[in-house]
């Protein structure tokens, strides 16, 4: 039977104002999006059977620092999505969205006045370290009060490269290892970023070229549902410039001789061989330099000027590489989109990803245009795994 639409006389007796409310509320911004954890089987997380071990997850994700949003920069945005109010809401929800047990953060501004206490709300506790210099953005990791218990903690600025340098005669490193490149020039990352930097001295000077004022932190967790097995936790920001692969390079092999360090001094003082996770914006596509060199412990294309260190890099594989692939992006802007976040972990018996945050595809709405925008508050996507302990093998 076809139906006849018939009017309802009750609406025309409405208020005229009735009709205004209806527009406000169809025409609502969107509100960030909430991204799903998947499981390396395919399925929702949520609908696996009952895990064999323990399991936590662990996000990474530069939320762009406040001090970085300007229109100027970021013209492509809808001018309400970039002003702090709307911004560090919307990424307290997505923060609190995530449900992860460890969050890894890069370009952190404003962790005192607004991120420390209102993420102690939503149940974490953190450690941060501010960049060096005249920077005021860092790295933070909150974590789960009732999930981990922080045990040791070291901070890692990379202005202490200058410290290892070899004392060369006129104080000037090999100009051909300082030029060289990683082949990846078309890199842009976040605009603010690429401001031109301020005249520090002879950029071929390796004490002035190594001093980036980039930071990390090595954090070392116990697990209160696994009180005898710890883990630890690695957050960085490695230098965006595309031009001085030596720096990046000479930061990986940093951060990788301290993460060893770090291991070992939590092995002795503990009695118990840790399970690593390294996470952050390494500011590097899959298959350059700096990715091979963390991913196989290949340091021998490093600056030699760079004094090494005894301790054997630590192996590490990626988390999205070893599951589902590398995402085509994590960073997305009408000047560059590509592959900058991952999470490494070292592979071992005890430890497996079960799980990763899905992203969007370059053709989802939600990126259209270049972010940050409504739906996604950083130019950024958060990345995210779920790993599993085998209780019956950990220390």
């Amino acid at each position: 039977m076809q139906r006849v639409a018939i009017a309802n006389p009750r609406l025309s007796l409405l208020p005229s104002s009735f009709s205004r409310i209806r527009l406000r509320k169809m025409s609502t911004k969107p509100s960030p999006v909430s991204q799903k954890f998947v499981s390396v089987e395919g399925a929702d997380v949520h609908s696996r059977s009952k895990p064999d071990g323990f399991r936590f997850r662990l996000v990474s994700y530069n939320i762009l620092a406040q001090v970085y949003v300007k229109s100027s920069l970021f013209p492509y945005s809808p001018s309400p999505c970039l002003r702090w109010k709307a911004r560090s809401q919307a990424i307290l929800t997505v923060l609190k969205n995530l449900g992860a047990d460890f969050l890894c953060l890069q370009e952190v501004d404003e962790y005192d006045g607004f991120y420390k206490g209102k993420m102690e709300i939503l149940g974490y506790s953190g450690l941060y370290i501010q960049r060096s210099g005249r920077k005021r953005d860092g790295c933070g990791i909150f974590y789960k009060q009732d999930r981990a218990e922080l045990v040791l903690e070291e901070k890692i600025d990379y202005n202490d490269l200058v410290n290892s340098i070899e004392d060369n005669k006129d104080g000037s490193a090999n100009k051909d290892t300082l030029e060289q490149s990683n082949g990846n020039r078309n890199i842009q990352t976040n605009p603010a970023s690429t401001n031109t930097p301020e005249n520090r001295g002879d950029p071929n000077d390796p004490r002035v070229r190594l001093k980036r004022d980039c930071v990390g932190i090595l954090a070392a967790f116990r697990l209160k549902d696994l009180s005898r097995h710890l883990i630890v936790v690695a957050n960085t920001y490695i230098y965006w410039d595309p031009k001085w692969a030596d720096v990046k390079l000479a930061q990986a092999k940093y951060l990788l001789s301290r993460l060893a360090q770090f291991r070992d001094l939590v092995s002795e003082k503990f009695d118990c061989i840790p399970s690593v996770i390294v996470a952050g914006d390494f500011n590097s596509t899959p298959g350059d330099k700096v990715y091979q060199s963390l991913v196989s412990g290949d340091l021998s294309s490093t600056t030699p000027e760079i004094e090494c260190l005894d301790e054997l890099p630590i192996p590490l594989r990626s988390v999205y590489a070893s599951t589902r692939g590398e995402p085509s992006f994590t960073n997305c802007t009408p000047d560059f989109t590509g592959t900058l976040d991952y999470i490494f972990f070292c592979p071992s018996s005890d430890i497996k990803p079960v799980g990763f945050l899905e992203l969007p595809g370059s053709d989802s709405e939600e990126v259209v245009g270049g972010l940050p925008n409504y739906y996604h508050p950083s130019d950024h996507l958060p990345i995210g795994a779920e790993f599993e302990l085998d209780c019956d093998k950990v220390c």
